[in-house]
C-alpha cells in the first residue's frame, strides 16, 4: 500500500533538548517535500506545533484531530488545512489512525506512548497493516526500546512482533524506513509454552 498520509504523535510540550523540536520540524518538512500528508493531534503548541507548522511552511496538507474537552487547553492550530473537531479522544484516535496510512512517534509523554502502543497492538492484532517508526532522536526511545527487548526476553513479547515498527536516529533514515517496510506475518498471537 502506498503511503500518502502519515500520522505524527508527539509531545504537546517542546521537550528539554533544542534537537527534538528541531527533529519534529524535520519531519514536516520532510512530509511536505516529499508530498506527503500530515495528520496530528491538532495542537499548536509543542513538537505538534513544530511539526505542523513546518510543513504548512513547506507548501503541505496538515490534518489536525482533536477532542472538544482540550480544544482550548491544547491550543488548537488554526492555521491547519482541515482541523476535525471531535468527542472524545478515543474518537481522535481512531480518525487519525483511519486518516494515515503511516505512523510516526517523536518524542512525547504518556499520551504519546500510549497512542504508539495501540497502532503496534492493532498491527498485532491485525486491525490495520501499516508501518510504525519510532523516531529515536538522541536516543529519547533508547529505554523503551530496552524494556521491550527484557519483556521478549522473559516472553511476553514474541520476537516476531519485532517487525510490526521499525526505528531510525533522523527523520529522513526513518521516512526511508517506512517506506520500505512490508507487513509480514508475525506467527501466532500467543506463544508456544515449553512443557514444564
Amino acid at each position: 500500500m502506498a503511503i500518502r498520509r502519515v500520522c505524527v504523535f508527539c509531545g504537546s510540550s517542546p521537550g528539554r533538548s533544542p534537537l527534538y523540536l528541531d527533529h519534529a520540524r524535520q519531519v514536516g518538512t520532510l512530509l511536505a517535500r516529499r508530498g506527503l500528508g500530515l495528520v496530528y493531534g491538532g495542537a499548536s503548541v509543542g513538537l505538534m506545533g513544530a511539526v505542523a507548522d513546518a510543513a504548512l511552511e513547506a507548501g503541505g496538507e496538515v490534518t489536525g484531530v482533536i477532542p472538544e474537552g482540550v480544544l482550548a487547553r491544547e491550543v488548537a492550530h488554526r492555521g491547519v488545512t482541515t482541523l476535525h473537531v471531535v468527542p472524545s479522544m478515543h474518537a481522535r484516535k481512531a480518525k487519525m489512525a483511519a486518516a494515515s496510512d503511516a505512523f510516526v512517534v517523536l518524542p512525547g509523554g504518556f499520551g504519546t506512548l500510549e497512542e504508539a502502543f495501540e497502532v503496534i497492538t492493532w498491527g498485532q492484532l491485525g486491525i490495520h497493516r501499516k508501518p510504525v517508526g519510532f523516531l529515536d532522536t538522541g536516543g529519547f526511545y533508547g529505554p523503551l526500546l530496552a524494556a521491550i527487548g527484557h519483556a521478549m526476553g522473559e516472553e511476553f513479547i514474541s520476537p516476531g512482533l519485532l517487525s510490526l515498527f521499525v526505528t531510525a536516529p533522523d527523520p529522513e533514515a526513518l521516512l526511508d524506513a517506512l517506506d520500505a517496510w512490508r507487513p509480514r506475518d508475525v506467527g501466532p498471537k500467543w506463544m508456544e509454552r515449553k512443557e514444564i
